[in-house]
């Protein structure tokens, strides 16, 4: 985005990213919300990930409300994988390995325990019918080491996008299991079904987007929705989204603000009603 941005022109001078790591994204918001409430010069990377751990608590007394959110540009879906080698060549095969002894998989992912990769299991599962405290989950910091310990035999089942795994596709070392589409995708995952064809309707989409600071201005708030406008409708944003590997998901302004508060309201709901939260 930052590169877009200055080919575009839609920044004064050069854009400065920053990597703030910490508990899932909440260290950056919390720096946000507490120092920089009316920067409008600060842009701030977002996804479902954003609004889980919002949904869960799990970022103390910081909710949705306290930042603007701007729009999102991009996506990417869900998807179970195993090791080419692997027993089990559809989702039914795998949960019917799950049913008979839970125990036996174990499953990885780049997210923390609770974060979206796990989420996605522990919802498939329970919309199959499983417990889904039963289920086995190692969180690694990415969706590389969760592969890495796929490929070497410690775990049966990678959770992840798509994106992460076509070259691992291609290699020849992993096969995608479902993806968690409403539709089927294209290309080197046309022939792979989605959950609900195989009976477990559920969907994950991995959106990326943004937020800025809930103190700015509308004046520049609708600016940056101008911008993102602008940077999403463009051909060098279209390779940009190629060379990702993400699906068009254009949402801006006013829409995506809706968008993400209902979306905490579903998360807080799901959390819920597969027990993460009471």
């Amino acid at each position: 985005m930052g590169q877009v941005l200055g080919e575009l022109t839609l920044a004064p001078g050069a854009v400065r990213t920053t990597n703030m790591p910490g508990a899932g994204g909440g260290v950056a918001y919390a720096h946000v919300v507490a120092q920089r409430q009316t920067d409008a010069a600060l842009l701030v990377a977002a996804s479902p990930g954003t609004t889980l751990l919002l949904a869960q608590g799990q970022w103390g007394d910081l909710t949705e409300n306290d930042v603007r959110w701007l729009g999102a540009v991009g996506a990417e879906y869900g998807v179970l994988a195993v090791a080419q080698d692997a027993p089990w060549r559809t989702l039914a095969e795998l949960l019917d390995a799950w049913r008979a002894d839970p125990g036996s998989i174990v499953v990885s992912g780049g997210s923390a325990a609770a974060g979206q990769d796990h989420m996605k299991v522990l919802l498939l599962a329970h919309r199959a019918g499983l417990d889904p405290r039963s289920i086995r989950y190692v969180p690694f910091d990415g969706g590389g080491e969760a592969m890495t310990a796929l490929l070497g035999g410690f775990v049966q089942v990678f959770s992840g996008e798509v994106s992460e795994i076509e070259g691992q596709i291609r290699a020849g070392r992993m096969r995608p299991i479902t993806v968690l589409a409403p539709q089927r995708l294209g290309g080197i995952l046309a022939d792979v079904p989605t959950a609900r064809e195989s009976g477990v309707p559920v969907d994950w989409v991995t959106w990326r987007g943004f937020f800025v600071p809930g103190g700015i201005s509308d004046e520049r708030y609708q600016e940056w929705v101008d911008a993102l406008s602008r940077v999403a409708s463009s051909p060098e944003w279209e390779e940009m989204r190629r060379l990702n590997r993400w699906e068009p998901w254009l949402m801006v302004g006013a829409e995506f603000e809706a968008f993400v508060r209902n979306q905490v309201l579903e998360l807080r709901e799901m959390s819920r009603e597969i027990g993460l939260i009471r």
